[in-house]
């Protein structure tokens, strides 16, 4: 069963709701033993960055926001200079008490239909190396593990371990 929610762009307007949905993933991450995100790591301004250097969508379920994510088209940081074949999924976010299941599910495969619609045939994310769960997660979504980077450079300046993952969306 496919999960019904609507996606639209987010814009200037939605800094501040981007920034709580972030803020709420990171402490739900707290709350479960998962050290990943950080309350107050990523700000409206963050956000607004994010809308001027590539794509961020918004989901929505029965008017309410329930998810979003960020597409780039580059991630250097990550998996260095590439060629322009892929796109890259960062803060796949839900709303954990209002999201129907499958909701990150719907996201990702939103996130692959833009990538797809803009030539590109690798749908590309990264995940703490130290976090199973999320990568089982994107696993039985059908991304292999194709590397990893232990030297992830933070906004911080800290460094830290990411999986590197892929999926082809040839079919292959």
């Amino acid at each position: 069963m496919t999960t019904q929610v609507t996606f639209r762009q987010a814009g200037e307007d939605d800094l501040g709701l981007l920034a709580e949905m972030y803020d709420e993933a990171a402490h739900w991450m707290l709350r479960n033993g998962i050290d990943q995100w950080k309350p107050g790591g990523k700000s409206a301004a963050h956000f607004g960055e994010r809308l001027a250097a590539g794509e961020v969508w918004l989901a929505s379920h029965g008017g309410r926001p329930v998810g979003a994510y960020e597409l780039w088209w580059e991630d250097e940081g990550a998996w260095g200079p590439q060629p322009p074949v892929a796109g890259y999924v960062h803060r796949l976010m839900t709303e954990r008490a209002s999201a129907p299941a499958g909701t990150g599910r719907a996201l990702l495969a939103h996130a692959e239909e833009r990538i797809a619609a803009g030539g590109r045939a690798v749908a590309r994310l990264d995940c703490l190396s130290d976090n199973p769960r999320l990568r089982a997660y994107y696993e039985a979504a059908g991304y292999r593990a194709v590397g990893e980077e232990p030297g992830k450079l933070a906004a911080d300046g800290t460094r830290y371990g990411v999986t590197l993952m892929e999926r082809s969306l040839t079919g292959a």
